[in-house]
């Protein structure tokens, strides 16, 4: 290391366990910061002098992710509950009830307890590894478990679900405030025809009003606000949807309900196979699991598996409710997107009033959720592309222009994707279930010896694993089977 007499700091060679001490040559204060390096070349905070390791027991489960000094305003647990729950209930809500009508209600219901349940395993899979390997990101976990080329598939994949996503949050709103083939807008039906009939038109005009800004933050804790704002939002569509649905059922103006799948015909078979990827997808939000771990205040692997248990009840919850009372009111005619069904009357007073309420709402709930999903996204992109670079929150001009970019680009894919299932049937079979439930249990099985997996946990991670892959190739088998068919 070259030593320049107007530096503020002496050299130090850099002996055996390879840290660097940076000490200030006046030394009034006896602080310094130990940086140490390992062979990946990632920041993995303080190591300590083998002499001293007997005084310095470390707890695994009580060691922060990243060491240094803490800030002491990070998000606290409720906050981080919004943000976790924000990035599960997105759009994929506006998809259950339509699988409800495929799998019947028993099989519906076990699925979505099952998926949940199963999702929330994955997570305390890895935020226990990413404390043991003290990563910050997804990408490094799965690096540090499988080496360099995972995890940038691992990154891809996140890069390729959230802009999927995103581009399905556009087309919803396009729809739903401009009209598609089948309903009318909600514009529509209270203007009349007008310039806000082009779709396109409408996504942009949302696009650099609403969402551009609230990309544009720097930090996902300041987005908390927000993400209650948008949970509320989904809970209020919730309410209003099983209230409709209960009273229709007292007033007996409701069909009865299929319990089983339907196997009489080869088209219901391929729909039962194409719907159970939707289901996976329901549930993935373990890119964002690190950066809400990261701005956890006095963060421990404990505190953010109770994040994680608490929003896996919610979401569950209001899943369940979901899908059972959108199928409930629509019976065989549930969209794809049940959003699209609430232009016609619903069969009890303030109808219209209620159709409006459920679609405003949503609306703006996907505006809130919007820049959760990007912020992971510029993370993800970040990282891959400008790797070795300072962090994001430290280059604003950097932040910005690929704030921009990404949205330009998300722009576009809702432009050229005609509706949202030929998005949500491909993420969800390919990307979702790599990020939820191929990776997660991978880096536990590769770690299994350093973070001492129960034998329970060993056999739920490959079961996990089996489970996924089986998802993942009957997924992309029956949607090019039925895209075949369809053609």
């Amino acid at each position: 290391m070259s030593h320049k007499n107007d530096s503020n700091y002496t050299s130090i060679p850099v002996s055996s366990s390879s840290y660097l001490e940076l000490q200030p040559q006046n030394d009034s204060s006896n602080s310094f910061q130990r940086l140490s390096f390992d062979e990946g070349g990632g920041f993995l905070g303080s190591k300590v002098d083998v002499d001293d390791e007997d005084d310095f027991e470390i707890d695994i489960d009580n060691y922060p992710l990243v060491v240094g000094p803490i800030p002491n305003h990070g998000s606290g647990v409720p906050g981080a509950v919004f943000n976790l729950t924000t990035t599960i209930i997105g759009a994929g809500i506006m998809a259950l009830p339509a699988t409800m009508k495929v799998l019947g209600v028993v099989l519906g219901i076990v699925l979505i307890i099952l998926m949940g349940v199963l999702s929330e395993i994955s997570v305390e899979l890895l935020v226990r590894f990413s404390v043991m390997c003290k990563a910050s990101s997804y990408g490094e976990v799965v690096q540090h478990a499988l080496g360099r080329p995972a995890r940038i598939l691992s990154e891809i994949c996140i890069i390729l679900n959230n802009a999927g996503v995103l581009v399905v949050y556009l087309i919803i709103m396009g729809d739903v405030m401009s009209g598609s083939v089948h309903h009318l807008g909600v514009f529509d039906q209270l203007m009349g025809n007008g310039v806000w009939d082009q779709r396109k038109l409408v996504i942009l005009v949302v696009m650099v009003v609403f969402l551009a800004p609230l990309c544009s933050l720097d930090k996902i804790d300041s987005l908390s606000l927000t993400s209650a704002a948008s949970v509320a939002l989904a809970i209020l569509f919730v309410v209003v949807a099983f209230t409709v649905a209960f009273i229709k059922l007292v007033e007996g103006k409701i069909d009865a309900p299929r319990m089983v799948p339907d196997f009489s015909s080869k088209q219901s078979i391929l729909d039962l196979l194409v719907v159970i990827p939707i289901m996976t997808n329901a549930y993935v939000c373990h890119f964002n699991v690190q950066p809400i771990y990261n701005e956890l205040e006095g963060r421990s692997p404990q505190k953010m598996n109770r994040v994680g248990r608490v929003t896996t009840i919610l979401c569950i919850m209001v899943y369940a409710a979901t899908a059972l009372s959108g199928y409930l009111l629509f019976g065989d005619d549930t969209e794809s997107d049940v959003l699209t069904n609430f232009d016609k009357d619903l069969g009890i007073r303030f109808s219209s009033a209620l159709n409006y309420i459920v679609r405003v709402g949503y609306i703006l709930h996907l505006i809130l959720v919007f820049p959760v999903i990007h912020f992971s996204l510029r993370q993800t992109v970040d990282t891959l592309v400008f790797e070795g670079s300072p962090p994001l929150s430290e280059s604003r001009k950097r932040s910005l222009g690929l704030t921009a970019i990404l949205l330009v680009l998300i722009y576009i894919g809702c432009t050229m994707i005609p509706n949202i299932w030929t998005a949500f049937k491909f993420t969800g079979a390919t990307t979702a279930v790599s990020l939820g439930f191929i990776f997660p249990p991978l880096v536990a099985i590769r770690l299994s010896h350093q973070g001492d997996l129960s034998r329970v946990e060993r056999i739920l991670s490959w079961l996990m694993l089996v489970l996924a892959v089986t998802v993942s190739i009957v997924g992309v088998v029956g949607n090019v089977y039925s895209m075949e068919s369809k053609s």
